[in-house]
């Protein structure tokens, strides 16, 4: 079975195309989104989703999570005595998503297309086809995520030739896509985005702005204080949340005795959010640009993501386009939808038109080099291949020669970004190849990069006398597992105990209790305590119907406590 999965900075979600059409798969807890969030349970047990989502601010030091912002890097999130890459934590996180398809269908999923930020890496591509792995999963196709979305509107299945913007705005996450549909092809026209620019980037400025509005207070908790900066952020992310519904909404910071406020409205969000919103339209224009097409040639404009759902974007995207953008679809869920999509198509499922899907990609790639100045050789200089927003798979070659007699070994060193400078430049791989012993620049070298579906990226390099080629796909990118370590961390994911699925509604419960205790005073924290223990002593007697009962009517009490008292 293959399904289709976006594999989200702060949501996930998994999609199956059944009966002629993609259909969302819901969680253990009936909902469709997966909180990217991974923890370790009291006992050690591996927590994904919600309830480990619950734990970030009462157990910060056995809960991770945004760890898609460290896909393609070396970088390690500890959680209680173990180490975590950002591949381990999203297999995780893809193995919970697979379990519940098993469980909701009892086939066995084998492979799944998984979407990626257009703007992702070659480094950033092949961590996540290594997550895939780790979770026991066939990644043969990665997606990029405004194609996803086109898929999921149906786009490709319109009669009449069109060109169409995808914004693509998530959690951690910008990409901005331009394509074009024209006799069955679905063709990406360009490609830009940031791949640190999302909603948590907006909460981060809600923060900011609250806590220099009370800096004066001397009473005000320290960021540095135990749990104050998860209770910031989750404040911040409800306040927003809030502001797409309402003129105004009222930050609250409760802490021991204290309780601090401030009200923002929407003008002032966008106020605070102004430098945001100019590097948001930054890769508008770049995209724009690179496609060779203008604002009113565009017969569509689609929003994607959770955070395009603040009034202040969509008002920008409007102000930008001169219309109002396509809001059809949830945007929290047509990416995995349109995964699904792609899935059936690979599939060749008999209910979809053959259709053609080209992609671009979305960076230069290039090599250093040394080029003369005057009378001396300065290095450190970038050569392009491969230009940004070429039509994919695709091969081009350049062809270099020896700088120094005698030279024995040339290093090809291979970059991506766009600065003539390889130093301003992001670092891919490099290989060396022996040359034969010669006067400098009697060696030429044919250089090819070739740049297939899934972003990822062959080097090969053929020295013009010999005919000898060295073939190099880039997998000793800084931070990128080998196959020897995937084994490694395969095996050694394999040992973990995973949080039993039927217990993650009680465990849910009772994080939040312990949260909520966590976050009271008073009456109101031994209320809670009561909850607490009256829930642990129903759980003891394993009576299912008692323990459903008193859940229901536990969280129903939580939701009105929540709503009244911290809203």
């Amino acid at each position: 079975m293959i399904v289709g999965i976006d594999l989200g900075t702060t949501n996930s979600l998994v999609a199956v195309w059944r009966n002629g059409a993609p259909e969302l798969v819901p969680n253990a807890l009936e909902s469709l989104l997966t909180p990217s969030v991974v923890g370790l349970d009291d006992e050690g047990r591996v927590l994904v989703g919600q309830a480990a989502k619950e734990r970030l601010q009462t157990h910060p030091q056995l809960t991770a999570a945004l760890f898609k912002r460290h896909m393609g890097s070396a970088h390690e999130l500890r959680l209680g005595t173990r180490s975590f890459r950002p591949e381990e934590l999203s297999a995780l996180v893809l193995r919970s998503l697979k379990a519940d398809v098993e469980r909701r269908y009892g086939e066995t999923v084998t492979e799944a297309v998984i979407s990626v930020p257009a703007y992702f890496n070659d480094a950033q591509r092949k961590a996540t086809k290594i997550a895939g792995e780790l979770a026991g999963l066939k990644v043969e196709r990665l997606i990029n995520e405004p194609t996803a979305a086109a898929l999921a509107y149906g786009l490709h299945q319109r009669d009449s030739a069109s060109s169409f913007l995808v914004f693509d705005l998530g959690g951690g996450t910008f990409d901005v896509s331009i394509l074009e549909l024209f006799d069955g092809v679905m063709e990406v026209r360009a490609s830009a985005g940031d791949n640190f620019l999302g909603g948590e980037d907006f909460d981060t400025v809600l923060v900011q702005a609250f806590v220099a509005a009370h800096a004066n207070r001397s009473d005000m908790p320290s960021l540095t204080e135990p749990n104050i900066a998860h209770r910031l952020r989750r404040e911040a992310e409800r306040v927003r949340h809030a502001l797409g519904q309402a003129d105004s909404a009222t930050f609250v910071l409760r802490h021991g005795s204290g309780q601090w406020e401030q009200t923002f409205t929407q003008a002032q969000l966008a106020e605070l959010c102004a430098p945001l919103l100019v590097r948001l339209r930054t890769p508008i224009e770049t995209a724009l640009r690179d496609a060779r097409i203008r604002p009113s040639e565009l017969d569509e404009v689609l929003l994607v993501g959770g955070t395009t759902r603040m009034p202040m974007i969509r008002r920008m995207v409007a102000g930008l386009f001169g219309r109002f953008p396509s809001i059809a679809l949830n945007p929290d869920e047509s990416i995995a939808l349109g995964a699904a999509v792609q899935a059936a198509l690979k599939a060749r499922d008999a209910a979809l038109e053959e259709v053609v899907l080209t992609d671009v990609c979305p960076y230069t790639l290039g090599i250093e080099v040394a080029v003369s100045v005057g009378e001396s050789t300065q290095a450190g200089h970038y050569l392009p291949i491969i230009e940004r927003n070429c039509v994919v798979p695709v091969s081009r070659v350049k062809t270099v020669s020896t700088l120094r007699h005698h030279q024995r070994v040339v290093q090809l060193k291979i970059y991506q970004g766009e600065s003539r400078w390889v130093k301003e430049n992001i670092y891919l791989g490099e290989m060396d190849i022996e040359v034969p012993v010669a006067p400098a620049g009697e060696i030429s070298i044919d250089v090819r990069f070739t740049y297939d579906n899934n972003g990822l990226l062959e080097a090969e390099a053929l020295i013009n006398r010999t005919g000898e080629r060295r073939i190099l796909v880039i997998e000793n990118n800084p931070g990128v597992l080998d196959p020897e370590e995937v084994r490694k961390r395969l095996a050694a994911l394999a040992n973990l105990k995973i949080h039993p699925r039927e217990q993650q509604v009680n465990s849910l419960l009772n994080a939040r209790l312990e949260r909520l205790y966590q976050e009271s005073l008073g009456d109101l924290r031994q209320r809670l305590d009561h909850m607490a223990n009256r829930f642990q002593q129903v759980l003891d007697t394993q009576n299912d119907r008692a323990i459903r009962e008193l859940r229901l009517q536990l969280t129903q009490q939580l939701d009105e406590l929540e709503q009244g008292l911290w809203r």
